[in-house]
């Protein structure tokens, strides 16, 4: 389903749109369509706590208002907390972005709504929350979804009790799970034999929100759906790729949480690797999900694990001519241990030792306080050989902006109009927001959980994919924790340590500053 079917229809004709390439994904994964199908039963655990009022509670309304969901679905809460639909209704309000003429389907949705309040650790509390399920359907035949919105400490319990008293009876049971998916190679693999030892892999999806990004999807069709990219997607014409994300604020008070993990483990290792994977991999034999995440696989044990001198740490401080929270720096958040060495910033260099990419190195950059917000992959090509125009020629780029404003567009040179014959840099550019700018874009976690409901685990990360990530990622990792490497401080709303510059300056990486991109559904 394009972009471009979306453009040219009204909005009823885009739901539409989007309900029939459900259907047809649904046909392809389980033989069967959602309408008059099974009842499913979507359940929350942790449905006290942040992700599920600001992320998941939204997307369920969200999919639920636009009927992109089964007609027989239901929703259970449970946590903890004591407390009713109507408190949890309370809690969610604020992010469920609810219009005046959506006031009736807003009644509805809470209407399939029920909360059961438990223990994690208790095997009754979960019997009991199964008696419920059970009682919803009255004995037929009823899917279930979990979504594990729960802290590490509890995982493995919750995960038990699940398997030993709330599996489906009737009907099959799926499993959502956030990360973080361990904290080390040895962490991570014990986290997959555990659920392993619990679920069959085709029933477990490790989600990772940047796969259900819309231009991160589009990775795919650019890559494979044009010829003119093929030829140039090499070792013989690129010269480096940059894969960055960018953040304007601090940990605005939750530093205590940041600090257990880092830029690294938070960002780096999960959603920008797994960029970089689609950017790098092979050609798959078809789009079937296991060969896709073969593929992505196959590139991931073609990188050297990173030393520390593939990487440059930070960590931001107060802007003293800044205002508000510019003027903090990261050890000033209370909730951080005082004397953190834990870095807010990583720049890494990566290496592909295969055929197409030997010599290339790919860029990972990430960090928080920065100068702008921004998510991209930056694919600069080599310089032009056999230069007439007395250097003034600068590197083509191919740039994948993934948030805010997406967009794609290629950075070249053309004669300034007029009299002179000076060059400059301009771009032919995608951006959606003009291009396509009656086009609604869904949330990355409505693509995901459409895609747990129809039983697709493309857009999740199998467990040979996570234990790859992690292969190339603990000895680093070990290493500062170890001897605890100190970050070098970078002022709150610059690019970040100097050092990272340089550092891509050396990994053949060109950054001119002579051109900033506009987005024209702006101007």
């Amino acid at each position: 389903m394009t972009c471009r079917r979306f453009a040219e229809k009204s909005p009823d004709d885009c739901l539409s749109l989007i309900r029939m390439s459900l259907k047809a994904t649904q046909m392809s994964t389980t033989g069967t369509q959602f309408e008059g199908s099974v009842p499913h039963i979507f359940i929350t655990l942790g449905a006290s706590g942040d992700l599920a009022k600001k992320k998941i509670y939204p997307t369920l309304w969200w999919l639920y208002r636009d009927k992109l969901l089964p007609k027989n679905t239901l929703f259970y809460g449970y946590a903890r907390s004591k407390m009713t639909v109507e408190e949890l209704r309370d809690k969610c309000h604020q992010y469920l972005k609810v219009k005046p003429e959506e006031k009736e389907a807003y009644e509805e949705f809470w209407k399939c709504n029920q909360y059961v309040s438990g223990n994690y650790d208790s095997r009754r509390d979960f019997e009991l929350l199964n008696q419920a399920l059970e009682g919803a359907v009255r004995g037929q035949v009823a899917n279930r979804l979990f979504y594990l919105a729960l802290p590490p400490s509890v995982f493995d319990q919750a995960t038990v009790h699940i398997r030993n008293g709330c599996m489906a009876s009737k009907g099959w049971t799926r499993i959502i799970i956030e990360k973080p998916f361990g904290r080390d190679a040895a962490s991570s693999e014990a986290l997959s034999k555990h659920l392993s030892s619990l679920f069959k892999e085709e029933q477990v999806y490790r989600i990772d929100h940047y796969l259900g990004k819309e231009m991160v999807q589009n990775l795919m069709t650019l890559r494979f759906g044009n010829r003119i990219f093929g030829p140039t997607w090499n070792r013989d014409t690129i010269a480096s790729v940059l894969i960055s994300f960018k953040e304007p604020f601090g940990t605005q008070g939750r530093g205590g949480y940041f600090d257990e993990f880092g830029i690294i483990r938070d960002v780096m290792q999960n959603h920008l690797l797994q960029i970089l994977s689609l950017v790098a991999m092979e050609k798959p034999a078809s789009i079937h999900p296991d060969d896709i995440r073969d593929e992505k696989v196959k590139v991931l044990r073609s990188i050297p694990p990173l030393a520390l001198g593939d990487t440059v740490l930070g960590q931001y401080v107060g802007d003293p001519a800044g205002e508000g929270e510019a003027r903090l720096g990261y050890l000033d958040d209370e909730t951080v241990p005082r004397g953190s060495s834990t870095p807010t910033f990583a720049l890494s260099v990566l290496s592909i030792k295969n055929e197409r990419w030997d010599g290339v190195p790919f860029i990972l950059r990430c960090g928080k306080a920065l100068n702008e917000r921004k998510a991209e992959v930056r694919i600069q090509y080599r310089d032009v050989p056999g230069d007439i125009f007395n250097g003034d020629l600068k590197r083509n780029e191919l740039v994948i902006r993934v948030q805010p404003g997406e967009a794609v567009y290629i950075k070249l040179m053309t004669k300034t109009p007029g009299m002179t014959f000076t060059m400059e840099e301009t771009e032919l550019d995608l951006t959606y927001g003009s291009r396509y700018k009656d086009a609604k874009l869904p949330d990355a976690y409505e693509r995901l959980l459409l895609d747990v409901f129809c039983g697709s685990q493309m857009n999740f990360v199998r467990s040979d994919e996570l234990s790859e990530a992690w292969r190339i990622f603990t000895p680093l990792l070990h290493k500062i924790e170890t001897e605890k490497i100190q970050p070098i401080p970078y002022v709150y709303g610059s690019r970040g340590p100097q050092e990272a510059d340089e550092k891509c300056a050396q990994c053949n990486f060109k950054y001119y500053g002579s051109y900033k991109w506009k987005n024209p559904a702006e101007m």
